[in-house]
């Protein structure tokens, strides 16, 4: 007979696993049910926000390919400058493939059962639990479901999460040379692209270079060119290309839910991470890191929709912000950067030391974005409805 668990995981990646752990850490009978096999490829840039770094490493080992202490900023191409952290790394590098498989094999050691090539096809659930079908028609029965399997997934539909911002990211992995690797190693690229609100990186794992660009939905073939152009420019047009992929993110409206009954979602497919840089990882692993606690040690799972509005959502409505800034003036943003105040900020954010929301609360800084042009979504909506542009 197929046992009845506490905790059904949908998703191992970093939020699915985050969960796992969580859950199986205390004491609650978990599975994990994944589609694929790790470890397994996954379009990413794969860089460790201070706080990633944190909570991995006290459960895991991390596979980290490069440390990164100096950043290169430039604005489509061109006024490029370097900082350089004098303190602690920015930002850890790794490839998902790696750093995947190395949580799962932390969630087992935890107590969770993994089972890959399992492709959920419904989920149905009660006052009693949930009951999870399989392609082929197996079925798994758990007190409360965690999704984690992206935003695309069944368990965000099922939850009902609306997407508010939509943007298409596309990733080349190249084999580095040696050159290469000296070039780069210790160093990203952050361009601010040609596109209000676009930005390519180039980050160094290695014995490859991941290089990327993300831009707003609906504008593939701007997107398309400028990775090519981005590529061409920088002198990599020759490199053996490793992979060549593309994926969509989509964060979250404020409003949106994060759990139906006993269905939590957490990470990408709960559409939680940054909507300025559309980093995700941090918001997996601690979204899915509180799912799996709450599911695991609460009647009350109500507490996960109230923890993601306290510590999370305020962080996203900031991010929304900034990305408005960012679209309007990137010139602005990017002279900012060379300041001692632009610097500071930035280098907190990549070791989670420094929040958008405390910052933006800041007098100062809300009478600059009053003076910008940027306002709350809340009072932006009721000024269009009173001149009649909404």
């Amino acid at each position: 007979m197929e046992p009845v668990w506490d905790v059904a995981v949908i998703g191992a990646g970093p939020a699915g696993l985050a969960a796992a752990h969580a859950a199986a850490s205390q004491g609650a009978r978990v599975v994990v049910l994944e589609r694929a096999a790790h470890p397994r490829y996954k379009t990413c840039g794969g860089g460790l926000l201070g706080s990633s770094l944190r909570l991995s490493s006290e459960r895991l080992a991390v596979p980290v390919r490069d440390t990164i202490t100096d950043i290169t900023f430039t604005l489509d191409g061109r006024r490029a400058f370097t900082r350089t952290s004098a303190g602690e790394p920015l930002l850890a590098l790794v490839r998902r493939d790696d750093f995947d498989q190395a949580w799962c094999e932390a969630a087992v050691r935890a107590g969770a059962t993994v089972r890959q090539h399992a492709q959920v096809r419904a989920l149905t659930q009660d006052e009693h639990g949930v009951t999870v079908t399989l392609d082929g028609g197996a079925t798994v029965t758990a007190r409360v479901a965690i999704g984690a399997d992206g935003s695309a997934g069944i368990t965000s539909r099922h939850v009902g999460v609306v997407f508010e911002q939509q943007d298409l990211g596309l990733e080349v992995e190249l084999a580095a040379t040696r050159a290469d690797r000296e070039r780069w190693r210790g160093r990203v690229l952050l361009d601010w692209g040609p596109v209000p609100g676009s930005y390519g990186w180039v980050f160094p794992k290695d014995d490859e270079l991941t290089v990327g660009v993300i831009m707003e939905k609906g504008r593939g073939a701007d997107t398309k060119r400028y990775l090519r152009d981005f590529v061409e420019r920088l002198g990599l047009a020759g490199r053996a290309v490793l992979r060549d992929s593309g994926h969509l993110t989509r964060c979250r409206a404020a409003a949106s839910p994060v759990r139906h009954g006993r269905v939590l979602v957490a990470g990408d497919a709960a559409g939680l991470l940054e909507p300025w840089t559309r980093e995700g990882i941090s918001y997996a692993l601690r979204s899915g890191t509180w799912a799996g606690r709450i599911a695991a040690g609460s009647e009350d799972l109500s507490a996960y929709d109230r923890i993601v509005a306290e510590r999370l959502q305020p962080e996203m409505i900031a991010g929304r912000r900034l990305l408005g800034v960012f679209g309007r003036y990137p010139s602005m943003l990017h002279t900012a950067m060379s300041s001692a105040l632009g610097w500071r900020a930035f280098t907190g954010f990549c070791r989670g030391e420094f929040s958008m929301a405390g910052a933006l609360r800041r007098p100062a800084v809300q009478a600059a974005l009053r003076l910008l042009g940027s306002r709350p979504a809340q009072v932006r909506r009721a000024a269009d409805q009173r001149d009649g542009s909404g």
